[in-house]
């Protein structure tokens, strides 16, 4: 095992695709000022811990704080000792649509396990999805954007990528998520890998989801159009994943 988290510690990074519609933290939906007051320019985890021992990422170092930089200040958000944050980097998204830049996380706690959740400029916790209910129980975020026309921002996840394999689909509106989605058999993460695989891509056709299939064997787009619908792309391979990332035919 590692001593040392690998992950990228700030915000500012881009998948291992070029041509995808990502562009911080490879989740961007909508537009935004970052020079409006007490709006989050970057973020990134800092309080490096290793009181939560899962291991899910390559090592069993995690997060107790994040750091918002904010326009004229940087906030620092402490979590109890019985949180942590266990993640790659926090991902700036304009959720509530308001011009705005919120963190999507994933935070963990201690004996109920992995939720989604999302904190505004001021620090505040704004929504989170429930626990997945046991410690060492994760989930690995995917993408977020108006994945279903109806103007309101959606936020999708694996749960479970080892074991439940189930794609979630949650909107954000008014203030609070609502699952939509859930589709079994897809994953995008594997045990002790330091990164997330697949992500959000648009090619022109709308958003679509890169995720794997539940035994790595094909690349699977997930997209909406009057329901939701899964679409082979070609064998798994990192190559051809980046393509597919890359909008390229495999």
């Amino acid at each position: 095992m590692h001593s040392k988290a690998p992950r990228q510690p700030a915000c500012h990074w881009r998948p291992r695709a070029r041509g995808a519609w990502l562009a911080l933290c490879f989740w961007l939906t909508g537009t935004f000022s970052a020079v409006a007051a007490d709006a989050i320019v970057s973020a990134r985890f800092t309080h490096a811990t290793t009181r939560y021992a899962h291991g899910v990422l390559g090592d069993k170092v995690e997060y107790g704080a994040l750091e918002l930089t904010l326009r004229n200040r940087v906030l620092v958000l402490q979590l109890p000792s019985d949180r942590v944050f266990e993640d790659l980097a926090p991902r700036l998204v304009d959720v509530d649509l308001d011009g705005k830049l919120e963190a999507i996380v994933v935070e963990t706690h201690i004996a109920a396990g992995a939720q989604l959740a999302i904190y505004d400029a001021s620090g505040t916790k704004i929504a989170a999805t429930p626990h997945i209910g046991t410690r060492f129980r994760w989930l690995a975020p995917v993408g977020a954007a108006d994945l279903d026309g109806d103007g309101y921002v959606e936020i999708a996840y694996v749960d479970r990528p080892h074991l439940a394999k189930t794609l979630r689909i949650w909107r954000f509106t008014r203030g609070k998520f609502t699952e939509i989605a859930d589709l079994p058999g897809l994953t995008n993460h594997k045990i002790g890998e330091d990164f997330i695989s697949g992500g959000l891509r648009d090619c022109g056709n709308g958003p679509e989801l890169i995720v794997a299939n539940a035994d790595w064997s094909e690349i699977v787009s997930v997209s909406y159009d009057q329901e939701w619908q899964r679409h082979r792309l070609g064998p798994f391979s990192q190559a051809n994943l980046d393509r597919a990332m890359a909008c390229q035919t495999l």
